[in-house]
């Protein structure tokens, strides 16, 4: 069956036209990712009140299943480029929509299988990598009710993207406020018994996030299902039925997204790790700052969303000058943005930390400290911003294997190497760890913009896109 594509399909004839229509989209986007940065928090704020080895059991659980999960939503985000391309291609739009959510359902039950096992084994887990034994303990039984929130966070994800590529990207943003205000209720009640409920403590933080997951889901199930844009697709339609070959395709485009989601977040994990081994003040200092770098790093992780789908549309539709049009736009934005951000985290980073900490002489040495972390993160918020947009549009055109490449190659082999260095070898401490960090996005910047700009000396934008 065949059926005219969206109005986002049309293609701009100026920049600014593209401009216009990619504000439209990332707009919501960022909106939405802002709000799940808060959704993520809840959980650690109220078990916060609970003592320190809750806290840090809930810490420890939380990095773990997010790293894991986000690893499976970036194996189905291949989702995203492909039904772009299919409905910028126009021709058997609903039936390649179709097969391809179904192929990224499926990916999502099989990909939940592993992690789930893993997460189970949360507490040998976290003493192999030399946790105190009481956390991990605690840890261990909040991931055991935690595991169950996989498949419908991570089938949660693959809809949002869906939603977003289908030209609804509102509806993000309206789940994404629907799923806050369900996580502080549900905390509320399960962590300190209110409202009638038995006080869970601990668990009962678990179980508020499986709620909080589970209703995302039907939500956006709801709305893919009844829209009266998106239910002509018919995305649950013969939802059992298998599809090797969309299920190939997806997985293809998909793994080396995972893979370089999770190197990305490995580093970042990594360096708080490099961080206890100086020192106390070193890993809060380090968790402070990076939390603010994360909230910014949020509007071109937004915009490298919709630039997938905008040059998925280009892509999908073979036109060449509107595949350069929407990619150099998006990176032009992104860019800019982050320069933004970095002049205000430049300019007030003692007020963006005092958010965190409390003014007192015992958490001066952390905000110190801290302070001086954000004057480096300031530096590479423009890298940073180049980086994940030019990652965003290389998706666009479905290129990820050599972009996972240079992202193993720049995080690992340059940002940790030159972190332990200079953290290490040359005495620097948490500074040089950071700068670490700066050196390797860098090096993945240039080499992934580079990429985009060599796109066709290097045949990117005129192979043909993974249609059936």
């Amino acid at each position: 069956m065949s059926h005219p594509a969206p109005s986002l399909a049309r293609p701009p004839e100026t920049a600014r036209a593209e401009f216009a229509a990619l504000l439209r989209l990332a707009g919501p986007l960022v909106a939405a990712n802002l709000l799940q940065m808060a959704v993520f928090a809840v959980d650690v704020v109220f078990v916060a009140r609970l003592g320190a080895v809750a806290f840090a059991a809930a810490t420890l659980g939380v990095f773990l299943f997010n790293l894991l999960t986000f690893a499976i939503i970036g194996l189905t985000g291949a989702a995203e480029p492909i039904i772009a391309a299919a409905l910028g291609a126009r021709i058997g739009a609903v039936r390649e929509v179709r097969r391809t959510f179904r192929a990224g359902l499926w990916l999502v039950v099989l990909a939940a299988i592993p992690v789930v096992a893993l997460l189970l084994q949360g507490e040998a887990l976290l003493r192999l990598f030399g946790q105190d034994p009481a956390v991990a303990a605690r840890a261990g039984g909040f991931l055991d009710i935690l595991a169950l929130a996989v498949i419908p966070a991570a089938a949660a994800g693959l809809m949002r993207l869906t939603a977003a590529a289908l030209g609804r990207p509102g509806y993000v943003f309206a789940v994404t406020v629907l799923a806050l205000g369900v996580a502080v209720l549900a905390n509320w009640c399960l962590v300190f018994g209110n409202a009638g409920f038995p006080a869970l403590g601990l668990e009962g933080a678990a179980i508020a996030s499986l709620v909080t997951s589970v209703v995302m889901m039907l939500a956006y199930a709801v709305i893919l299902m009844t829209d009266r844009r998106l239910r002509r697709f018919r995305l649950f339609g013969r939802w059992w039925r298998s599809d090797r070959r969309h299920l190939l395709s997806v997985f293809r485009i998909g793994l080396p997204i995972a893979l370089t989601w999770m190197f990305e977040g490995g580093l970042f994990g990594g360096a708080g790790l490099l961080m206890g081994l100086i020192g106390v003040t070193e890993v809060a200092a380090h968790a402070v700052a990076l939390n603010i770098a994360a909230i910014a790093f949020q509007l071109p992780f937004g915009i490298a969303q919709a630039a997938t789908i905008r040059v998925g549309l280009a892509y999908g539709a073979r036109d060449h000058a509107w595949i350069g049009r929407a990619g150099n736009v998006a990176l032009g934005l992104g860019i800019a943005v982050m320069a933004l951000t970095a002049a205000v985290i430049w300019s007030v980073p003692a007020r963006l930390v005092g958010i965190y900490l409390d003014p007192s002489a015992a958490n001066l040495p952390v905000a110190t400290l801290a302070v001086r972390l954000l004057g480096i993160a300031a530096i590479f918020q423009l890298v940073d911003g180049a980086q994940a947009v030019a990652a965003g549009v290389l998706r666009g055109v479905q290129d990820t294997r050599v972009p996972m490449l240079v992202a193993l190659f720049g995080y690992w082999a340059i940002g940790f190497g030159t972190a332990v260095w200079l953290g290490f070898g040359m005495g620097l401490g948490a500074t040089g760890i950071w700068w670490g960090l700066a050196a390797g996005l860098l090096v993945v910047s240039i080499l992934l913009v580079r990429r985009w700009t060599g796109r066709e000396r290097l045949g990117l934008a005129t192979r043909t896109p993974h249609l059936k």
